[in-house]
């Protein structure tokens, strides 16, 4: 059997591949907001706590232990991006950064897990209705606000496509909707005198952050299960090799995958037409597929076996 496994590595390596948005000082920018959002939403939660106990509000409540949950995916996101740090060795040869789509997973589900909790206090606050001072809620509130506000134009500052820093967007404007929604109860509770607003909005919020939640755990999920970039068809790719690249007589077993969102990367084998030679094939095959999919990273394995039975 005649198969070259000279692979041409040329334009990649087998260490942390930087795509052109991913410089090192680009994910030093991430890895920045994403602290500076730590620091802001775990400093107010212990303030909307106080506030939501003190006032009897549900969303202050609610608002709060989104605030605690999204404090510890933030900081496991910026543990993710400190890991990512460290070199490839020889037991991980693409190095840590797949971590960081695990930490998005992690934080896309825990936003399921709020949803529940906070559908459950809802229903409970509806059937039995309790006091609520709207002024102290209506102040927590407009605290909340600001600082989630702060905290999302940091982070969407540095976000780009990166799923990390994605999923903890999305938590931060969990939190400024739940703090949108504590305003609006508030100022209800004080013009009316009508509390249900207080758990009505809660729920309100949890519907809108739900979509968002799937989208990341579903996208990380699929990064996690080895499963094709976007837009990455290998029956289109194959395909196409064998209409295009002169010399290509089969091209098969055509596999991509990410290691991060940033880091898509393929393998394929192509069968050499007679008389075509493999480096020039191979080399024209890598440029082809970085062309029809933009992938820089293609493993090109060249077998002769169909030049040499013709």
């Amino acid at each position: 059997m005649g198969y070259d496994h000279s692979h041409d590595h040329a334009g990649h390596s087998h260490g942390p591949t930087l795509s052109a948005g991913d410089s090192p000082e680009a994910r030093r920018s991430k890895e920045r907001a994403i602290l500076i959002a730590a620091v802001l939403t775990g400093g107010f939660m212990g303030a909307e706590v106080v506030g939501g106990l003190v006032s009897g509000s549900l969303a202050l409540l609610a608002d709060a232990g989104h605030m605690l949950t999204d404090f510890a995916s933030l900081v496991l996101a910026w543990l993710a991006f400190r890991l990512a740090r460290r070199p490839a060795d020889w037991k991980r040869t693409y190095g840590f950064d797949r971590f960081s789509v695990l930490a998005a997973f992690v934080n896309g589900l825990s936003l399921f897990a709020i949803t529940i909790w906070i559908l459950r206090e809802a229903v409970e606050r509806l059937r039995d209705p309790s006091e609520v001072l709207g002024d102290l809620m209506l102040w927590v509130a407009v605290g909340g606000l600001v600082v989630n506000v702060v905290a999302f134009w940091v982070l969407s500052r540095a976000e780009g496509d990166n799923l990390n820093v994605r999923a903890a967007a999305l938590h931060v404007m969990g939190d400024l909707l739940g703090s949108v929604a504590a305003i609006v109860a508030s100022l209800v509770i004080i013009w009316t005198g009508w509390t249900p607003i207080d758990p009505i909005l809660s729920v309100l919020v949890v519907l809108l952050i739900l979509r968002s939640a799937w989208a990341v755990a579903r996208e990380s999920g699929h990064i996690l299960l080895e499963g094709a970039p976007a837009g990455f068809d290998a029956r289109t790719v194959a395909t196409d090799l064998e209409a295009c690249v002169p010399g290509v007589a089969r091209a098969h077993h055509v596999h991509a995958w990410s290691i991060t969102q940033e880091r898509p990367m393929a393998t394929l084998e192509v069968d050499l037409a007679s008389g075509a030679d493999a480096d020039a094939v191979r080399r024209a095959v890598k440029d082809r597929v970085r062309e029809t999919t933009g992938m820089e990273h293609v493993t090109v394995e060249v077998s002769t076996t169909a030049a040499q039975g013709r």
